[in-house]
This record gives structure tokens, C-alpha cells and sequence, in this order.
């Protein structure tokens, strides 16, 4: 893939980092103290990324001071088409003058919004579904999830997976899998339970991606077929198609749709959450799409809102509904004019074939970022799909043993060089890479370039190791 103009180009703000003072600069120094002052302590990212935002285009973002960061972040994988989207504003404007608030009531705006949705799926489960809209956020979208399949099927235990995030509210924190969040917090819903993902990197059964796979189904076979597993029938199976916060970990192939065969064959309905996977983010619609599996219920944010306007909305299989009028409410549940973002995004992925240039620059950057992995043991994996990508550190590539403090110095470092990026994963060693999808490769290129100068900052003398060798000595 060539470096050169690209039609995304115009797009961004530009297609580089540029600093020009000090990270945190003056002004925003200024503004992190007083935030610091009078907003309250649960503020988290500027402590990692300490400075305050002046404005932002495409996949750059410029701070009060006048640096301007390559974006790798995109609001947490909430700004698909990238910031401030000129085309997909003039949406939002147009709506605006016209019509903000109107609860559930139709309006052409809405039924548009919803049409694009139906019309996303695969052709032959179109007219399988429908969609309802909740609160604003990703957590709502699963708490309503929960909320329907235990209506439906009058049950209420839940299995989810370790590695997942699904949110902060009561609900949806419950089905989360990393107790950091709870610890400080007595109850939350009961009977929820948990049974292992195929994360074939650190595969609890320690095996090849098939065995692992099949042992992760067989344990959700025995939770749900053995009398003696401690557990009643749940309502619902709740899992991420591609896990997010655990570390940007793809699911085995034929894994989701075995899900969906062992729950049916239970009588349990079946969630994906795809908040954080969904809208175009690997390519297809829905990252589920990929493996050729739908779920009864499926859960969308984020990317939903185009440039960062807040919506959430439930696909579910019309076989699953089972409230009325009012057993779901939210007042401001589709909003008019963050539909009207969603159709704009729609319409702008359409316009400019988005989803295969993110399958192609998907590629481009997973090659880089193995190339950097092949001169760097301490990345001990590269995995993803289109623009969801996980980067994973280790001490050492035969025993794997996470290598969280560096990964706290790459990134501090990047920070510094221009390149804004999250980190994940079950022990905080994962570089979790959702930049826009429409990055351009020579923002990928510049991105990589300060990713390779920062390594060989925090790791001055990469060693040179055969991966393969390594990987070979783990299976003797």
C-alpha cells in the first residue's frame, strides 16, 4: 500500500504527529488542575494521557497547546467514520434546526436509522430481526439485553465469559469479568456465572486453537447439561464477539456459532455484544458477521453515533419478543439528532466503500505491527481483525509472562512522540489499536514509525529470538 494521497486525506486534520511543546504544554496544566478541582476522582484517561483537548479532525487531535496526536483510540472505539466528519455534520445540522427530542415517537429520521440497520445484516436474516432503541450508552443497550431475554424466558441466571467488559451499571457490571471493578461493591444481580474464552494465547487447556476452542465449549456444555455443575438454567449467554477490554481477542473460528448450538440446544437464549465490535469495525457490519453466526439478541453503540453522538439499540430475533408497551422506557432513547449521525455514518461508509478499505488498511497496519514484532520479543503477539487489534507484551516469549511495566513506558513515551492508543487485557500487557477507519496509510506509517522509536527507547537492545523456535519449545 503506497503512501500517498489518499481519499481519506482530506478527512483529517493531517497525516502526522507534530509536537511543539511539552505533554502536559502550559494550558493544559492549567485545565487538568482545575478539572482535577471541581470534577469528581473517577476521571481516568488524562491520567494517562494527561492533556486537555482543543479540537479534532479524522484521526488526529490537537491539544490547547498545539501538539496534534495520531489517534489510535478513537474516543474508545467510538468515533468509526473519525472525528468531526464534515459530511456526517451536516447531518447532525440539518436535524438540529429541525427536531432534537422525541421519545419513541416515529419520525422518518428514526424508521431511516432503523431500515439502515435491518439492511446491514446478512441478507437472509433481514426480515428475522428487529431493533429497539434504549438509554444512550453501551451499558443500557446490555442491561435492556438482559432485561429481554429474562422476560422472554422467565429465568435470570446469565453466563458470560472471562475477559469480558459489557459496562458500569449494575447489569451490565455484573457480566463483567475483571472484579477490579467490584471489588468495592457488595452485590450487584445474582446468578451470574463464568466459563472461559477461547483466548488462544493463554488457552486454559493449553492446547492448539481447535482443542482450545473445543474445550471452551465443552465447559459451557457442562455448565448447561450437567445436573451437577451447581447451576439452574440461565435466561441468557452474553458474550463479545470480539472481546474489547480483555484485550482485543478474537474468537476461534466456528466458536460463536458452537455458542449458539449448545445454548439452543438448552433452550438459553444467546446476546453478542458488539458495542465495541460493531459498526464496521473489522469490515463486515458486525463483527459476528465474520464467523457466519446470529445470536437471538445483539447489542450496538458506540460506533452507532458516527462522531461520537450517544446511542445504543438492540437487534433482537422477532422469535424473541416478549415485552409491551412501556416494559422497556428511556427518555432519551434514540435521540433525533444521534440517529441522524448514525444515518450520515451510514451513508458516508456506503459513499466511500468503508468497509473494505478497513479490511485493507486493517491488513497493512497488522503487517507492521508484526514486522515490529519480529525485531521485538517483548511482543509476544500481534492478533486482531480489520481495525480492532490487540498488541501483547511479555517478559519472555517461551513462558509468556506479561510485561505490564513496559507496555506503562511504551505508551508514556508515545504519549510524548505524538501516538494516543488504550491499553488492556487480563493483566494490563495489551495494546488495544482502534484508531478511525479511515486512517489513511500514511498516518499508519507515522504511527508505526513512533511506535518503532519508542521500543527502542524502553527496549534498547532488542534481542534477536526465533518466534517460531519458542513456540515449538512450548508444546514439548
Amino acid at each position: 500500500m503506497k503512501n500517498t494521497n489518499h481519499k481519506f486525506s482530506r478527512f483529517h486534520l493531517s497525516e502526522t504527529a507534530k509536537i511543539v511543546s511539552s505533554i502536559p504544554g502550559e494550558k493544559s496544566k492549567e485545565l487538568l488542575a482545575l478539572q482535577k478541582e471541581i470534577e469528581g476522582a473517577v476521571v481516568s484517561y488524562p491520567r494517562s494521557m494527561p492533556f486537555a483537548i482543543n479540537r479534532a479532525k479524522g484521526a488526529i487531535i490537537e491539544d490547547v497547546d498545539g501538539n496534534q496526536f495520531i489517534d489510535f483510540f478513537a474516543g474508545c472505539g467510538v468515533v468509526n467514520v473519525g472525528h468531526c466528519n464534515e459530511e456526517v455534520l451536516s447531518y447532525v445540522k440539518e436535524q438540529q434546526e429541525k427536531l432534537v427530542h422525541a421519545l419513541d415517537f416515529p419520525t422518518e429520521n428514526k424508521l431511516t436509522a432503523v431500515q439502515k440497520i435491518l439492511n446491514n445484516l446478512p441478507e437472509e436474516e433481514r426480515k428475522n430481526y428487529k431493533v429497539s432503541f434504549g438509554g444512550p450508552t453501551g451499558s443500557d443497550a446490555v442491561e435492556a439485553a438482559i432485561k429481554l431475554a429474562k422476560i422472554k424466558t422467565g429465568r435470570d441466571g446469565i453466563i458470560a465469559f472471562s475477559g469480558s467488559y459489557h459496562g458500569m451499571t449494575s447489569g451490565a457490571l455484573a457480566v463483567t469479568a475483571d472484579t477490579t471493578f467490584r471489588n468495592k461493591i457488595s452485590s450487584l444481580i445474582p446468578n451470574v456465572h463464568f466459563t472461559p474464552f477461547t483466548y488462544q494465547y493463554r488457552c486454559p487447556s493449553n492446547q492448539d486453537e481447535q482443542a482450545c476452542k473445543k474445550y471452551c465449549v465443552e465447559q459451557l456444555e457442562f455448565l448447561l447439561e450437567n445436573k451437577h455443575s451447581g447451576i439452574r438454567k440461565p435466561a441468557a449467554i452474553i458474550v463479545e464477539s470480539i472481546q474489547g477490554e480483555g484485550g482485543n481477542i478474537t474468537p476461534a473460528e466456528g466458536f460463536l456459532k458452537e455458542i449458539i448450538e449448545v445454548a439452543h440446544r438448552n433452550d438459553v437464549l444467546v446476546i453478542f455484544d458488539e458495542i465495541q465490535s460493531g459498526f464496521f469495525r473489522t469490515g463486515e457490519f458486525l463483527a459476528c458477521m465474520n464467523y457466519g453466526a446470529m445470536p437471538d439478541i445483539i447489542t450496538l453503540s458506540k460506533g452507532l453515533g458516527g462522531v461520537g453522538f450517544p446511542i445504543s439499540a438492540l437487534i433482537y430475533n422477532k422469535n424473541v419478543e416478549a415485552w409491551g408497551p412501556g416494559d422497556h422506557i428511556g427518555t432519551f432513547r434514540a435521540n433525533q439528532v444521534s440517529l441522524a449521525a448514525a444515518n450520515g455514518a451510514f451513508d458516508f461508509i456506503e459513499k466511500y466503500d468503508v468497509k473494505n478499505h478497513t479490511k485493507e488498511i486493517g491488513a497493512y497496519l497488522m503487517n507492521g505491527l508484526k514486522q515490529l514484532a519480529e525485531k521485538y520479543p517483548v511482543i509476544g503477539e500481534v492478533r486482531g481483525k480489520g481495525l480492532m487489534i490487540g498488541v501483547e507484551f511479555v517478559k519472555d516469549p517461551i513462558t509468556k509472562e506479561p510485561y505490564a511495566e513496559i507496555v506503562k513506558e511504551f505508551r508514556a513515551n508515545c504519549l510524548q512522540r505524538g501516538l494516543l492508543f488504550e491499553v488492556g487485557g487480563h493483566y494490563n500487557n495489551v495494546l488495544r489499536i482502534v484508531p478511525p477507519l479511515t486512517i489513511t496509510p500514511a498516518i499508519v506509517d507515522a504511527g508505526l514509525q513512533i511506535m518503532d522509536e519508542a521500543l527502542q527507547a524502553v527496549v534498547p537492545q532488542p534481542i534477536a529470538f526465533n518466534k517460531e523456535e519458542a513456540e515449538l519449545l512450548t508444546t514439548i
